[in-house]
C-alpha cells in the first residue's frame, strides 16, 4: 500500500512537471484568428418593424420633427448658389449674416471689429426655396459642425486671398470686401470697408474652422497674426439669424466686380 502511494505521488509530480510548462506556454502565447465567418444581413423593406424599438424612438422623433418644422422666417424668392458667376444672393446673405454676428461677438470679447468675412461656395449644401423657412432649412444648408472663428491677417495675406478667389472662379460668399478683376481675371483693386487695402495693416476676417485650417485649399490663412474662437456653430448662427429676420433680404451687392 505504501509502495502504491509512492508510485501515485511520483506520477502526480510527473504530470505536474509536464503541465506547468504547457500552462506557461499557453498563457504567454499570442492568440491568432485562423478563420473568420460572417453573414450579410440586408436592411431593407423586407425586415419587419420592431414595435418595441419604434415605441421607444417615436417620442424623440416627434419632438425633433416638430422643432425642425417650426417656421422661423420667410424667403421672398428662391435663393440658389448656382445663380451667379461671381456673386449670389444666398452667398451674400449668409456672408452678411456671419459678418454681423461675428462682429458683435468679437467686439464683446476683444473690443475689436471684424473687417470682412469669407465663406466657401461649396459649403452651401442646399437652396432656400421661396416660402416659409424652417430650422430644417438651416440643417440642409449647413449639415456640417463648422465653428465660427476670426483670424487676423496682414494686407499681404488678404492679397493672397483675393488671388485665390480669382483663380477659383467661383462665387465664394463675401462681406465687407470688394475685389475688382480685369478681363484676364487678375485682381486690380481690393477694398475693405470701402477703403483701399494696406499691405501692413492687420485685418480681422470672419470665417470657419474648416477653411482657416486649410480646407478648400485656402492656404493663405496659414500665415496669420492670431486666431480667435467665437464658440458658435455656423448652423446655430443661421438659425438665430433666421429667427431674428422676418423676411430674408435679397442682397445683390457685387463683391467681385469684373471689368
Amino acid at each position: 500500500m505504501t509502495l502504491a502511494r509512492k508510485y501515485n505521488t511520483a506520477f502526480q509530480r510527473f504530470v505536474l512537471f509536464l503541465t506547468i510548462p504547457l500552462f506557461i506556454a499557453c498563457s504567454t502565447a499570442g492568440l491568432y484568428n485562423t478563420r473568420v465567418e460572417a453573414s450579410k444581413t440586408s436592411i431593407n423593406a423586407t425586415l419587419s418593424q420592431d414595435n418595441t424599438i419604434e415605441n421607444y424612438i417615436s417620442p424623440y422623433r416627434d419632438t425633433i420633427t416638430k422643432a425642425l418644422s417650426a417656421v422661423i422666417s420667410y424667403a421672398p424668392e428662391t435663393f440658389d448658389k448656382s445663380k451667379g458667376k461671381w456673386n449670389t444672393t444666398i452667398g451674400n446673405m449668409l456672408a452678411e449674416a456671419t459678418f454681423k454676428k461675428a462682429d458683435k461677438l468679437f467686439y464683446n470679447s476683444e473690443k475689436k471689429h471684424v473687417d470682412a468675412c469669407i465663406l466657401n461656395h461649396g459649403g452651401i449644401r442646399s437652396i432656400i426655396p421661396k416660402g416659409p423657412v424652417t430650422q430644417q432649412t438651416a440643417y440642409e444648408i449647413m449639415p456640417f459642425e463648422n465653428s465660427l472663428k476670426v483670424v487676423a491677417l496682414k494686407g499681404m495675406q488678404i492679397r493672397e486671398m483675393a488671388a485665390y478667389i480669382a483663380r477659383e472662379g467661383r462665387p465664394h460668399p463675401l462681406a465687407g470686401i470688394t475685389l475688382t478683376l480685369n478681363s484676364e481675371n487678375q485682381v486690380t483693386t481690393i477694398t475693405i470697408q470701402g477703403k483701399p487695402l494696406e499691405n501692413e495693416q492687420t485685418y480681422y476676417i470672419a470665417s470657419i474652422d474648416y477653411l482657416i485650417g486649410g480646407g478648400d485649399n485656402m492656404q493663405f490663412f496659414a500665415t496669420n497674426e492670431g486666431i480667435y474662437d467665437l464658440n458658435y456653430k455656423l448652423r446655430d448662427l443661421y438659425i438665430d439669424y433666421f429667427k431674428e429676420t422676418d423676411t430674408l433680404p435679397v442682397i445683390t451687392t457685387q463683391h467681385i466686380i469684373t471689368k
